[in-house]
């Protein structure tokens, strides 16, 4: 069952509201916490409502923006820079929630473009969030796993070859669920800093990995386009 998105944006904007409260009642947060946790909210229901125009969100859809309510959470308590436990059990709950959606859009028949989109851009950000936290221990060098998502859509501008759709492959969802499993123990006060940074670092090693299969395809995809449909065929079967 499909609905209005406003009504969705509506209900996720007040959602964040409740847990932003309800930090600042348990924690107390403060005004750069609030600050972030609105200016959050704000931009994501601009973002949300500029995207989803013209189209009903489903069940999953709901489900993803629970998973980003609760990164509002996150945003803030890493402006603050924690209490740590909260943001770990935030955070912790949002990626988890990750096995849900998809599991939801299949069961309803829902799926959509538009869903898988919504549900990897809040992948993608709740690493950049995190990675700020952890990196404030272990370095700045942590940035670099949440990064990594942009710096390709970046480069796929001018190189648009780089935006083209790529073959599934579990392995890449597996390294994409690594991340966050890694930069969560990370932030959790209970494992030692050099346990923290070769759990994020071999993380990061993983995503270069991947990223760096998935380029190789792209570009041999590329080069045999350019080659012709006989070419095209050959390089394809050699990618």
């Amino acid at each position: 069952m499909s609905e209005s998105p406003m009504r969705w944006i509506a209900a996720g904007a007040a959602a964040q509201t409740g847990v932003l409260a309800a930090l600042d009642l348990s924690v107390g947060l403060t005004a750069p916490a609030w600050a972030a946790g609105a200016l959050y909210t704000l931009a994501g229901t601009a973002v949300l409502g500029w995207a989803s125009r013209g189209r009903s969100l489903g069940p999953a859809d709901a489900v993803t923006t629970v998973r980003a309510v609760l990164v509002g959470g996150v945003v803030a308590l890493v402006a603050q820079g924690g209490p740590p436990w909260p943001l770990v059990a935030l955070a912790a709950i949002a990626l988890a929630l990750d096995l849900v959606d998809g599991l939801v859009a299949r069961r309803t028949g829902t799926a959509s473009a538009f869903g898988a989109r919504y549900d990897m851009e809040v992948d993608a950000f709740v690493l950049v969030v995190l990675g700020v936290h952890v990196a404030a221990d272990l370095g700045p060098w942590v940035l670099l796993v949440g990064a990594f998502r942009y710096v390709f859509w970046a480069a796929s501008v001018p190189w648009p070859w780089l935006a083209v759709p790529l073959p599934e492959r579990r392995s890449r969802k597996a390294v994409a669920a690594v991340q966050g499993i890694a930069l969560v123990a990370a932030a959790a006060p209970v494992v030692p800093a050099p346990a923290a940074a070769a759990l994020v670092g071999s993380a990061l090693a993983m995503l270069v990995w991947s990223f760096g299969r998935d380029v190789r395809w792209l570009l041999r995809r590329h080069r045999a386009r350019g080659r012709g449909p006989a070419g095209t065929v050959q390089g394809l079967l050699r990618g």
